[in-house]
């Protein structure tokens, strides 16, 4: 069965120009990403790009000594990792799949090929690569400037966004490395979340009851990022003629 555009939920493959979408789907092959599954390796060469068309992905920065925290995470929104973009052959980060799904996979090369013969397609990678760096850069400004509980509202939203439904399986260990806190202050805020009303908590699963409430609580630590990356994914790709 040869693949269809129109049944594309990555929202990059979608976006990009039927006649560059013709031109790579060949080269796309539909794999299965479990929880816990590596994207990519911290030092390690890249094997493999993915553009996920369900699930969860976080990108883990690691220290020499081994500390960990996450810097950014990405669901059909995106491609990962950004690094084959430009050639890069070693990850720079652990790249993670924290909830499962299913992704197209293209190698490195063919991608960095496709690059060359697809415009728009290089162009929505390089609007989510800077929408990304956006993402990053709140992300440091969050854990700079606002509480616990106002940066768990804001994850929440981020992982929300990225779901099928109200109901995410998130563990406390990796709500704990999404906001780079101890377990502890994980489970305080849930309870301050859970007793506003916002979410249900459970045993590895969080469902959000009050979406606008939560957006509410959140306040500035949520939506500049989101609001940039449908502004970039909305706008039309320059043609380019020749």
């Amino acid at each position: 069965m040869v693949l269809q555009q129109h049944s594309i939920r990555n929202k990059i493959l979608s976006t990009i120009s039927p006649a560059d979408f013709n031109r790579l789907r060949d080269s796309l092959e539909l794999v299965s990403l479990q929880k816990g599954f590596h994207i990519a390796r911290v030092d390690k060469p890249l094997d493999g790009v993915f553009f996920p068309e369900s699930g969860l992905g976080s990108i883990i920065v690691v220290s020499p000594e081994g500390h960990r925290a996450e810097a950014g995470i990405f669901g059909r929104d995106a491609f990962s990792p950004t690094a084959a973009m430009v050639g890069i052959d070693i990850s720079a980060h652990d790249i993670v799949v924290q909830g499962q799904g299913e992704a197209y996979r293209m190698s490195p090369t063919r991608l960095r090929e496709c690059l060359v013969l697809c415009s728009s397609l290089r162009e929505v990678l390089e609007r989510y690569v800077h929408n990304l760096a956006t993402q990053i850069s709140f992300t440091a400004l969050s854990n700079a400037v606002h509480l616990v509980d106002e940066r768990l509202a804001r994850w929440l939203l981020m992982c929300h966004d990225r779901s099928d439904g109200d109901e995410m399986v998130l563990t406390h260990e990796f709500i704990a490395l999404m906001l780079a806190v101890r377990r502890p202050s994980v489970t305080t805020s849930l309870h301050v979340l859970e007793g506003n009303g916002f979410i249900r908590a459970e045993r590895g699963y969080v469902t959000i009851r009050n979406r606008e409430a939560l957006e509410e609580f959140a306040a500035d630590a949520y939506g500049k990022p989101e609001e940039e990356y449908r502004r970039l994914m909305s706008a039309p790709t320059r043609k380019v003629h020749g």
